[in-house]
């Protein structure tokens, strides 16, 4: 029957995946790495315990979190992205082909390998000329980094534990900031609001503090606990509810769950945030 993997949340939530075969198990100098085949959602990629994505619904993670920027920046020539070590979001941004490079930031090669190896079907853009992958610290990239500036910049970071914990300050938005052209946009994952919603509305606090348009958004990932997940789009000039329709259009095909519809509804909150974010 096999054996049961168990993600706790803070003492009090459980969510629980049946395992037919763990498939790799390693510890970097960051953190644990593994990757599980399970009953339900077939591979999962799991860092210190923590269900990061899953073969099965890793489609609704990493479009909500790539095109409703990339469909509304101004320009997408030039993308940065933040943690993402299975290659899902990388993957996302290169199906546009505006985007003329692509550069991945992950402190941790370990995840990529494993990824690269067990995940083929998440990371299918590794061989993309456009990218570059970078294995170096994020905060230390976009606090010192003397590049050229990003039309977009992508934070695929994990829960603000741990290595991750660091991707949650406000030095460190401040960094992407630096780093994001004057009329560029900035997304992020920004945890759940129902089972985080102290760490989630901090967050859009201290992009409040940063940005001139903030604006969160929801979408279904069961893999994460409640099964309610938020991103948040931020800007100073632009607007997350007008996208580009020929980026739209050139995506469609081969998306599994963005479109242009979707995009529009995804930004109603429901009123529990409005609530929380004082709207």
């Amino acid at each position: 029957m096999g054996l049961w993997y168990d993600e706790t949340f803070d003492g009090h939530t459980r969510l629980g995946l049946r395992v037919k075969e763990t498939l790799y198990s390693a510890e970097s100098s960051y953190q644990k790495v593994e990757v599980i085949d399970t009953e339900s959602f077939g591979r999962v990629l799991v860092i210190d315990n923590v269900f990061m994505t899953s073969e099965y619904d890793e489609f609704l993670y990493h479009e909500m979190l790539a095109h409703p920027a990339l469909t509304t920046a101004p320009r997408i020539e030039r993308v940065l992205v933040i943690g993402g070590g299975d290659g899902g979001t990388v993957r996302e941004v290169l199906r546009h082909s505006d985007v003329k490079q692509c550069v991945m930031i992950e402190i941790d090669e370990l995840v990529v390998e494993a990824a690269k190896r067990y995940l083929p079907g998440i990371g299918t853009a590794w061989n993309d000329p456009r990218l570059d992958v970078r294995f170096i610290d994020g905060i230390d990239y976009v606090k010192k980094s003397d590049d050229e500036k990003y039309d977009v910049i992508l934070l695929d970071g994990t829960d603000p534990i741990g290595p991750g914990a660091v991707l949650f300050n406000e030095a460190f938005y401040e960094g992407c900031k630096r780093m994001l052209a004057e009329d560029g946009v900035m997304a992020l994952q920004s945890e759940s609001p129902l089972l985080m919603m102290d760490v989630f509305v901090e967050t859009q606090h201290k992009l409040r503090s940063l940005f001139a348009e903030v604006h969160p958004y929801l979408g279904p990932v069961p893999l994460y606990g409640t099964g309610t997940w938020s991103w948040t789009w931020c800007s100073d000039t632009g607007e997350p509810l007008r996208p580009v329709k020929e980026r739209q259009e050139a995506i469609i095909e081969g998306s599994k769950a963005y479109n242009p519809e979707l995009h529009q509804a995804i930004f109603a909150l429901p009123n529990y945030v409005k609530r929380a974010l004082k709207l």
